[in-house]
């Protein structure tokens, strides 16, 4: 699921002065949508680069200025959506949804005061691409219903008023709606709306420990140091490995030491053959990774987040192997025997400032021993170019 935030910039935010301050913060911020009066259409989009929708009818069809029209078009403001006009008993009759027929409109706008116009919004999400409903009396519950009985009909859009309030939408039922309309002028709300919509889409990962069954000094190899253009927390670092199924936390050089300032923008990666996890769930050589890349950046709990490379370095360095080994060791009926865990490995550079996360914090990779644990990403699955696939293949 796509989530997306709008922000609601229509007359009822005040005159234009107002209505273009509440705008420009959420082009700043990253706001997908701006749902303006179609009078507006054009100064909206002189302001920046952003999808912008309309309401039309209700006595407000004519579209601004002298720039291409809306990316899409909103009824309900005017009309039965938002109480300006009474629901009429035949649902099917309401001039709103005629007007989505009529007009091609790609969105409904209602306001739920009670179970009519939730039962209104429901019949309007059979018609419309985008349903916007906007909780007055109660919020919760209409939103709740709206969820389970619209299912994949419509991209269904809650009103809210807070970052708080956004959380929640994004939350409701485990599923949440697509998305938020934020009625808001604060540039800090707006500004953590977005930021809970991409934590919202992001992936979380069950991470699991493995024990360290094997690490040598081998020679030297060609080591590629990831460097993003964000700035990385103590207990954030890349997924890495020599083998798909199973990749190793390496953490971010965050931490000070007597020798080396710390570089909290990097990860010392491994050598150039290693798989590197990306955003959507695939995985991508460290030689081939290059500025303007996004990679995965991950802390110790599983939470994710992208981060873009700005720059990727390669140097010869001398190596570590480590090898370790995830799950126990089980009785096999079939072979009569024991069969030990996935044994798994990479290569890291032989130096301090390269630490995995074990049970007690990170540890230098000059310091492990066998018998340690240290955190990975194990899966069953192989991968053929970066993708997860289910055949047999052999890494070793």
């Amino acid at each position: 699921m796509t989530r997306t935030v709008w922000l609601k910039a229509d007359d009822s935010v005040g005159d234009w002065e107002q209505r273009k301050k509440r705008i420009t913060a959420g082009l700043e911020a990253g706001v997908d949508w701006v749902l303006c009066d179609a009078a507006d259409v054009s100064k909206v989009r002189d302001l920046g680069a952003v999808s912008v929708a309309a309401f039309v009818g209700g006595g407000i069809d004519t579209i601004g200025g002298e720039s291409e029209g809306p990316d899409a078009t909103v009824v309900g403001k005017g009309g039965e959506g938002d109480g300006t006009a009474d629901l009429p008993p035949d649902l099917s009759g309401s001039a709103d949804l005629s007007a989505i027929r009529r007009d091609d409109a790609d969105g409904a706008y209602v306001r739920v005061f009670n179970q009519d116009y939730e039962s209104f919004a429901e019949a309007a999400a059979g018609e419309a691409d985008y349903t916007f409903i906007i909780g007055e009396d109660w919020t919760i519950i209409p939103l709740e219903n709206l969820i389970a009985r619209i299912g994949e009909e419509t991209h269904l859009v809650a009103g809210v008023e807070t970052a708080d309030e956004a959380r929640t939408a994004f939350e409701t039922l485990e599923t949440g709606s697509d998305g938020v309309l934020l009625d808001s002028d604060d540039p800090d709300e707006i500004r953590r709306t977005v930021e809970i919509r991409d934590e919202a889409e992001r992936e979380h990962l069950d991470l699991q420990w493995a024990e360290v069954t094997g690490i040598e000094q081998v020679g030297s190899a060609d080591r590629v140091c990831v460097d993003t253009g964000s700035l990385l927390s103590d207990d954030e670092g890349m997924l890495v490995g020599s083998m798909s199924r199973g990749l190793f936390f390496v953490h971010a050089e965050t931490a000070e030491s007597p020798y080396v300032a710390s570089r909290p923008f990097r990860v010392n990666a491994g050598a150039v053959h290693a798989y590197v996890r990306t955003p959507d769930g695939g995985t991508q050589y460290l030689s081939e990774v290059k500025s303007g890349d996004e990679v995965q950046v991950v802390d110790t709990e599983g939470r994710t987040r992208e981060a873009l490379v700005g720059r990727a370095k390669i140097e010869r360095r001398p190596m570590f192997r480590v090898e370790a080994t995830v799950g126990a060791a089980v009785d096999d009926a079939e072979s009569g025997g024991e069969v030990d865990g996935d044994h798994i490995e990479t290569l890291l550079q032989n130096a301090e400032t390269i630490k995995v996360a074990t049970p007690d914090g990170p540890k230098a990779v000059t310091d492990l021993e066998v018998g340690d644990e240290v955190k990975v990403y194990h899966e069953e699955t192989a991968r053929h170019f970066g993708e997860a696939v289910d055949e047999r293949i052999v890494e070793k």
